[in-house]
């Protein structure tokens, strides 16, 4: 399939800001761009019920969330979300659109969780910061006003693979119950050895350099690349796993490892709801001033999500 036209016009706007590429100027100077990016690329924000900055205990300090809740009444279900950016951009304001989004749609509470980043902070942190919030959103469920009954985790690219992540590090301890797992266009795979990598290595948003500069942030070792919480791909069982929707783009270098992750939940038996944008490249779903699909890919998002909790 070709890729979409509005796809087309986002790619044009990135090559005529002329943006430094992520490795070459260092992690402040890549979470600045990345945010400046979001004010330009993101839609408006949709206003909610309510929003809420809270900070938590975390094995490595207090870990700063965001709850949003929508006008839905009663006690509501929620959705811990974990944003993309490579594991050293991103931030709870750089997905502060989405968030408020899938609350509306799915008529939920989100909390979004802003754990810490790397290099300062390199692997496994962001699966401690990722796991200790869930586990505080599910044993806090009634002060937060949510249904632990209904939990759900979810992120994009960076935040799929903590996503996934989290759901086998519930299944491994028992805990807390996680029902559904939200994994958009997630990173499976940080030895970056599926051929989508090299397929769209260069000129669709993210590149196989700013994704080996990613990966040299985040590990502390090549050798962690091997570990299932770097790669859940790896994990040698998938069985047993929450419910999942897989959301994955047809010109993205992470597209083959994301198929390839929903393919291995469905042959060990976990229901996937899989849904490829084969016109969309990666990070669409935040581009949502410039890509129209971006709000049709979050509703249904949530409409899995409705479906899931009912």
């Amino acid at each position: 399939m070709p890729l979409d036209h509005d796809a087309e016009i986002l790619l044009e706007m990135i090559r005529a800001a002329n943006r430094p590429a992520f490795e070459t100027v260092g992690a402040d100077e890549a979470r600045l761009l990345f945010n400046a990016g979001r004010k330009v690329l993101a839609p408006d924000p949709m206003p909610v019920a309510e929003t809420r900055d809270l900070a938590i205990p975390g094995p490595g300090g207090p870990i700063p969330v965001r709850l949003y809740r929508s006008a839905a009444t009663g006690i509501l279900p929620v959705l811990v979300f974990f944003h993309g950016g490579g594991w050293v951009v991103g931030d709870i304001e750089s997905h502060d659109t989405g968030c408020r989004h899938l609350a509306n749609r799915a008529e939920c509470a989100v909390v979004s969780v802003d754990y810490r980043l790397a290099p300062e902070h390199k692997f496994p942190a962001a699966v401690e910061d990722c796991f200790a919030a869930t586990a505080w959103v599910a044993g806090n469920a009634a002060a937060l006003g949510v249904d632990a009954g209904r939990l759900a985790v979810g992120g994009d690219s960076a935040g799929g693979n903590l996503a996934a992540v989290v759901s086998l590090l519930a299944r491994h301890h028992g805990a807390p119950r996680i029902g559904y797992q939200v994994l958009i266009y997630p990173a499976t795979d940080a030895a970056m050895r599926h051929d989508s990598i090299a397929r769209f290595a260069e000129g669709y948003v993210l590149t196989r350099a700013t994704m080996r500069w990613f990966y040299e942030q985040y590990l502390r070792t090549p050798a962690d690349a091997a570990d299932w919480q770097a790669s859940p791909l790896s994990a040698s069982d998938l069985g047993g796993l929450p419910s999942a929707f897989v959301l994955t783009a047809g010109y993205d270098p992470l597209c083959d490892e994301g198929d390839s992750y929903a393919a291995r939940l469905a042959a060990a038996g976990v229901a996937v709801t899989h849904r490829r944008f084969p016109g969309q490249v990666h990070g669409f779903l935040l581009n949502g001033r410039i890509i129209r699909a971006a709000e049709a890919a979050l509703d249904e998002t949530a409409v899995a999500l409705r479906a899931a909790w009912q």
